[in-house]
C-alpha cells in the first residue's frame, strides 16, 4: 500500500512523487546547507580533470626543448645516444606495444573466462570468494611481481620453455636468451592485469537482466547457447573495453618490466630477446640524466605514455558506459 502526502497545492499523491519533485527543485531553491554541499561535490569532481590537464601541460613544457631539438624524429627514430644528444623513442614504444600486447593474449581470454564461470557457472555462496581470490593479485605490489618474474618465471623460461620454443617456424622465437625477455615481461604484466580484466568483465555480465538468460533458456537452447547468446553477444563493448582498461594497466607498468624485460632498447621481432619500454626507460635514467636535453627526452616519454594511456582509458570507459546504456534501454 503506497503512503499519500498532501502536495503544496492541497492535492494528494504517492510518496514517489513528492520525492521526484524535490529531486527537481532549482539549485536556488534548496537550503544553503545543500547548496555548498552541492558546490563542495562538484568542485572535488572538477579537480579530476583539471588534476589531468595540468599534468599534461608540466609534461609538454618539461619536454618542449626535445621536440625543438629532435623534430618528428624523436618519434619515428630509435637512435637513443645521450651523450652525442640523439634520442628517438621508437624501440621504447615497440616495447612498450609488444609487452602489453604480449600481456593482453595472456590476461584477456583467461580474464573472461575466469569471470565468465563465476557469474554464470559457480553456486552463488561460492561467486564472491572466488572472484576475492583473483582480486587479491592486484594488492601485490609491483616489485613482488618483479621479483617473482626474476627468480622464478625467467629460470623457468630459460631452462624449459625457451628450449621448445626456438623449434617454431617463424620469427619470434629464433634465439634463445636469458630468460629476461619481451615474453616474460608479457607474461608477468598479463598476470597482473588479469584482476583489472575480470573485474570489469564481471560487471557488464551482471548487468544483463536474468530474463535474457531465461528467455533463452525457454526457447530451448543449451546452457552454453543460452550465455553465448544472451550473456557474451550484448557483453562484446564491454569485454572489449575491460581489454582496453588491461592495456592501459600493461602500458604503465614500471617496476615489474624493468626487472625481467632485459633493458635493451632495439627493435626485434624475436620475442625471446631482451628489450625496453617506455616507462623502464625513464626508471632506469631519470636519476643518471646529466643533460638538459636528456631529462627532457625522458619527460617526452612520460607525454607520450600519458597520452596513449589517457586515450586507451577514455575509450574504454566510453564501451563499457555503451553496453550499460544500452542494457538499460
Amino acid at each position: 500500500m503506497q503512503s499519500n502526502v498532501t502536495a503544496p497545492n492541497g492535492n494528494t499523491g504517492p510518496l514517489h512523487a513528492k520525492l521526484g519533485n524535490a529531486l527537481k527543485t532549482k539549485p536556488s531553491m534548496l537550503p544553503s546547507g545543500d547548496r555548498a554541499f552541492e558546490s563542495l561535490v562538484a568542485g572535488a569532481a572538477g579537480t579530476i580533470p583539471l588534476l589531468a590537464a595540468g599534468m599534461l601541460l608540466m609534461l609538454g613544457a618539461a619536454s618542449w626543448t626535445c621536440f625543438q631539438s629532435q623534430g618528428l624524429g624523436f618519434l619515428t627514430t630509435q637512435d637513443w645516444d645521450p651523450v652525442k644528444e640523439h634520442f628517438g623513442m621508437l624501440a621504447f614504444a615497440y616495447g612498450t606495444l609488444a609487452s602489453s600486447a604480449i600481456a593482453l593474449c595472456t590476461a584477456g581470454p583467461i580474464g573472461v573466462g575466469i569471470a565468465l564461470a563465476i557469474t554464470e557457472f559457480t553456486r552463488p555462496k561460492y561467486r564472491e570468494v572466488a572472484a576475492w581470490v583473483v582480486e587479491t593479485l592486484s594488492a601485490v605490489p609491483s616489485v613482488i611481481f618483479g621479483l617473482w618474474g626474476m627468480f622464478v618465471m625467467a629460470p623457468f623460461m630459460r631452462a624449459h620453455i625457451e628450449p621448445l620454443l626456438v623449434h617454431i617456424p617463424g620469427p619470434f622465437f629464433r634465439e634463445a636468451g636469458t630468460g629476461l625477455s619481451l615474453l616474460t615481461a608479457g607474461l608477468v604484466v598479463g598476470i597482473m592485469i588479469l584482476p583489472t580484466v575480470m573485474a570489469v568483465c564481471r560487471e557488464v555480465f551482471n548487468a544483463i537482466p536474468v530474463s535474457m538468460r531465461e528467455s533463452a533458456l525457454a526457447l530451448g537452447s543449451t546452457r552454453w547457447e543460452a550465455v553465448r547468446l544472451a550473456v557474451l553477444a550484448p557483453s562484446t563493448p564491454g569485454i572489449i573495453g575491460a581489454l582496453i582498461l588491461g592495456m592501459g594497466r600493461a602500458l604503465g607498468e614500471t617496476m615489474a618490466v624493468t626487472m625481467v624485460i632485459g633493458n635493451r632498447a632495439e627493435i626485434s621481432t624475436n620475442l625471446l630477446a631482451p628489450s625496453d619500454s617506455l616507462a623502464s626507460a625513464i626508471a632506469n635514467q631519470f636519476a643518471e640524466a646529466a643533460s638538459p636535453g636528456h631529462l627532457s627526452a625522458l619527460v617526452a616519454l612520460g607525454f607520450v605514455l600519458f597520452l596513449i594511456t589517457m586515450v586507451l582509458n577514455m575509450a574504454a570507459r566510453l564501451l563499457v558506459w555503451a553496453v550499460a546504456n544500452r542494457v538499460r534501454h
